[in-house]
């Protein structure tokens, strides 16, 4: 508007002559003179003949008509319209070329890629009269999918199909080379049935090779068709955009000739003299100088901004007192865009063009506006923006993991040096471990940043106390910030160390802000805000940004310090449930590695179990998922396991035991939480017999065992898997592989061999690499495992069992037949009698004397044959008696009365253990005593 009324203004310039000059001193007059010498108008000629073109006739004359200024803008609008709409039809066509082309790209390519990898479509390449196969199910195909062909050739190019049969065995036409390559690709054709995109994808075997090829086409006008839908709208909306624009512009053009009839001086002047009054009203300076640079005119406003002389007009812009930069830019003429020069203690951002640039008189037109204030508010959004950006980079930089120390050295890192040139965050020692803190001033400095590392302040790790008279104290008593603006002057904070403090002030650090990190009541520590580089102390505005970005902050420390407790209780949970010791034994010689995952506590279990017999079970399992829920899992699991293997059962029958106690589990879950997850667990059980060194293996969903031979050849040995615990309706299948003595039993969980990084194949292979030498002890070879397979951030837990087989041998065996003869009894008597003198157990010979004569009478009297005695010397001495029957005795008090009924109590009383196990051809009775 302003450059509107400059270019008027220079335009009136012949017209008005001096009475811009001397506007100012004469505009009184020149009304007062203006209002004397009007007299009314008198009315026009009706025909007009004398009015200038003003009259009634030129009122009549169309609007569109000769070479009026509407005729112009009319003429104007239709090019604008016509090149619009023309613009519009390229635009238009081009798109739809590109879409029917991409659409036509994509669906034949579609086509084939789903036709070649169709079921059946490899085996048909294959057969004797692939024709007979194909060709119904590519014309199908082809009607469903909607495009022109659909053709199967093999890799000569030969056709097997085609929508015309007598196309088919010829060479099919296009390029073939990518696709014998394995790659899919597509090509635009014409073909005979116009410009086309067509397909070709190869038929890969198995092992890669390319089999046969498949090609989709479909030609683009298919796809096509939007253009003839929108061309027609778009020609009707330009048809209704020019008669809009032939009606506006006559209308306006007889809206403006009605106005504008019979214009006269005095309408002109009262014209002018309300450009006067909005000139001078504008709250802008506007300057208006001549080509040889004399000021014309200058407004009110500009007046006071540039502190004119009353006399400027008619002045040389350079010699009106101003400033060398702004008095050559208003004398030069040039383009100028908010140009910002400094007039006394004003900002002033100056516009200015010419006036010459579409034939008018030469000059220029300046506008000037005063940006001071504007330049302060700017500098405060800026200061604004900023904090807000602080703050949101705090939001997401702040709170990434669940680590409390990581956690405050995230809030340190973030506001240096964007807010401070220092911060420190300490923390209470109760939150570092997850608990909630005590009311009092003892904090341990967590974190530290800063623009230099010789900062004199408190090391990271150091506990610091704090006097009653710190500001920390104070902010940790009451809850608030608290702001030192000149710690030059603080007495408070310089009685914590005279020294230290002496040191950091000495050092350049002259401001802090104190703010306690609190989450509604609780109180954890303080962040320290510490300022140098700025001269400037701390202010309040920024106190208010610091208690933000500490609340922030605060929220997540102790989500991190909630989770550090969870995490704490859920791993002294899972430790309390893992085994401590292992159990003392002579059939294996055990190692183990147990690690817990990065993230949560897992549900890893393993178990060595001593049975019966001197053999060994061990027990690997895995509960899905993590936490508490899981650990908590694991324990009832581990604790099923011992309660079972108590009872001697084979491991399918005690696995099958463990998938019904898992199957329990998941009903009772589900019947409290109907969204609780499924439990599912995967578990190998293993029993080792060290006096026939065979192992009975059964596994549940779990990874195979890994059997290392004393010469150091690694297998995995076929051990059926099993559904994993908890799915029920399969039984369990034992595999029972027969072990040198001196081989290396590995048991493991998942997590050593798979995670989201390394397929479960190519773990097992780096395993059985790990695995493989001779002469490796257990524990080396734990460690060796280890360090091949072991992530840096393990995802899941990890456990591990390497088990050395060991042999019972020979000369700690002893065992015979006994027939069913009740007289065999005092045979075997004596032979167990001559056995224990030669190992020297005569100490144990009447109470084995006297045990083995009661099983063994009992086993003739209510057992079937064959029955067998067998004594081991191992840790302690075991006696067993076999015999076929399935019947397990049991022990019962007898009464004083009764006759009998006190065998098996009196092997109890003699026995430290004794039980029954039963194997596929009838039990065992066993029973063990200590070697003296």
């Amino acid at each position: 508007m302003v450059r509107l009324l400059g270019r008027s203004w220079a335009r009136s310039t012949p017209r008005l002559g001096g009475l811009r000059a001397r506007r100012r001193r004469d505009r009184p007059r020149r009304a007062h003179a203006r209002r004397a010498r009007h007299t009314p108008r008198h009315p026009v000629d009706p025909r007009g003949a004398h009015d200038g073109g003003h009259g009634p006739s030129a009122g009549r004359r169309s609007g569109l008509g000769g070479r009026s200024l509407a005729s112009q803008v009319f003429v104007l609008q239709v090019v604008i319209v016509l090149l619009l709409v023309v613009a519009a039809v390229v635009a238009l066509v081009l798109q739809v070329r590109h879409d029917s082309t991409q659409e036509a790209t994509n669906r034949s390519l579609a086509v084939a890629e789903t036709f070649a990898n169709a079921p059946g479509t490899r085996e048909a390449l294959s057969s004797s009269d692939p024709t007979a196969v194909l060709q119904p199910r590519a014309e199908a195909a082809r009607e469903r999918s909607k495009v022109d062909f659909i053709v199967v050739m093999n890799t000569d190019g030969v056709r097997y199909t085609h929508p015309k049969p007598d196309r088919i065995g010829k060479k099919f036409v296009g390029t073939l080379e990518p696709a014998l390559e394995g790659r899919s690709f597509t090509e635009e054709i014409t073909g005979t049935i116009g410009p086309l995109v067509q397909a070709v994808v190869p038929v890969k075997a198995d092992d890669g090779k390319v089999v046969g090829l498949v090609s989709a086409g479909i030609t683009t006008e298919n796809v096509g068709g939007v253009a003839d839908r929108q061309l027609p709208l778009l020609l009707t909306a330009a048809a209704a955009a020019l008669a809009l624009a032939l009606g506006g512009t006559a209308l306006v053009s007889r809206r403006l000739l009605h106005q504008t009839h019979g214009l006269g001086p005095f309408e002109m002047t009262r014209m002018y003299e309300h450009h006067d009054a909005v000139l001078h009203a504008v709250r802008e300076g506007v300057m208006i100088a001549s080509g040889e640079g004399r000021l014309l005119l200058a407004n009110d406003e500009a007046h006071r901004l540039l502190d004119l002389p009353r006399d400027a007009e008619g002045r040389h812009v350079l010699e009106l007192g101003l400033d060398t930069d702004t008095a050559a830019l208003l004398a030069s003429g040039r383009v100028a865009t908010d140009e910002v020069h400094l007039v006394g203690d004003r900002l002033l951002a100056i516009n200015q063009r010419p006036t010459d640039l579409k034939g008018g008189p030469a000059g220029s037109v300046a506008t000037l506006r005063d940006s001071t204030e504007l330049r302060a508010l700017s500098g405060k959004a800026e200061v604004a923006r900023e904090h807000l950006k602080l703050l949101y980079d705090a939001g997401v930089g702040i709170g990434t993991g669940l680590d409390v120390t990581r956690t405050a050295e995230e809030l340190a890192e973030v506001a240096v040096p964007r807010f401070a040139d220092y911060v420190t965050v300490d923390l209470a020692d109760a939150v570092l471990s997850g608990e909630e803190p005590e009311a009092g001033t003892d904090l341990r400095r967590t974190a530290f940043s800063g623009i230099r590392k010789d900062a004199p302040l408190y090391p990271v790790g150091e506990r610091i106390r704090f006097v009653a008279s710190t500001p920390q104290a104070r902010s940790i008593g009451t809850g608030q910030a608290v702001v030192e603006p000149s710690l030059r002057e603080a007495p408070g904070w310089l009685a914590q160390d005279l020294e230290r403090t002496a040191q950091v002030v000495e050092y350049g650090i002259h401001s802090l802000i104190i703010v306690p990190v609190r989450v509604g009541h609780l109180v954890m520590g303080v962040v320290n805000f510490w300022r140098s580089e700025k001269p400037e102390p701390f202010d309040e505005e920024e106190l208010a940004l610091a208690e933000e970005l500490v609340a922030r902050a605060a929220v997540s420390i102790d989500n991190a310090r909630r989770y550090t407790r969870e995490h704490t209780m859920a791993v002294t949970l899972q430790r309390s449930l893992l085994p401590r010791n292992l159990p003392e034994q002579s059939a294996l010689d055990i190692a183990y590695r147990y690690l817990p995952a990065q993230a949560g506590v897992g549900g890893d279990w393993f178990d060595v179990l001593p049975l019966s017999g001197a053999r060994v079970a061990l027990v690997v399992g895995d509960v899905v998922g993590h936490g508490l829920h899981a650990a908590a899992t694991m324990g009832r699991l581990r604790t099923a396991v011992h309660n079972f293997s108590a009872l001697d059962l084979p491991p399918d029958e005690l696995l099958g035991l463990l998938d019904e106690l898992v199957g329990r589990i998941d009903q009772d879950e589900a019947a409290e939480d109907s969204s609780a997850a499924i439990t599912g667990a995967t578990c190998l059980y293993a029993v080792y017999d060290p006096t026939s060194r065979k192992c009975t293996v059964a596994r549940a969903g779990h990874p195979p065992p890994a059997v290392v031979s004393p010469d150091g050849d690694v297998e995995f040995p076929e051990v059926p898997a099993g559904p994993p615990l908890g799915l029920g309706g399969l039984p369990f299948e034992t595999a029972e592989l027969e072990l040198a003595e001196g081989s290396r039993l590995v048991l493991y969980t998942d997590g050593l061999v798979e995670d989201r990084e390394r397929d479960i194949d190519v773990g097992l292979e780096l395993l059985r690499t790990a695995l493989a030498g001779a002469d490796r002890s257990p524990e080396d070879t734990c460690q060796g495992v280890l360090n091949a397979l072991l992530p840096d951030r393990p995802g899941d837990d990890i456990a591990l069992i390497v088990a050395g087989t060991r042999a019972l041998g020979a000369d700690r065996i002893a065992e015979w037949q006994v027939p069913s003869d009740p007289a065999a009894v005092g045979e075997v008597r004596a032979s167990v009698t001559r056995q224990l003198t030669e190992w020297g157990l005569d100490d144990l010979a009447f109470a084995t004397e006297l045990m083995l004569s009661e099983l063994v009478t009992n086993a003739i009297r209510y057992g079937t044959g064959p029955i067998k005695v067998r004594m081991l010397r191992d840790r302690s001495l075991i006696c067993e008696v076999f015999d076929g029957s399935n019947t397990s005795p049991h022990l019962r008090y007898a009464a004083s009365t009764d006759e009998g009924g006190r065998g098996l109590f009196l092997v109890a009383q003699l026995a430290e253990r004794w039980g029954t196990r039963y194997t596929p051809a009838g039990k065992v009775i066993w029973t063990e005593q200590p070697l003296p």
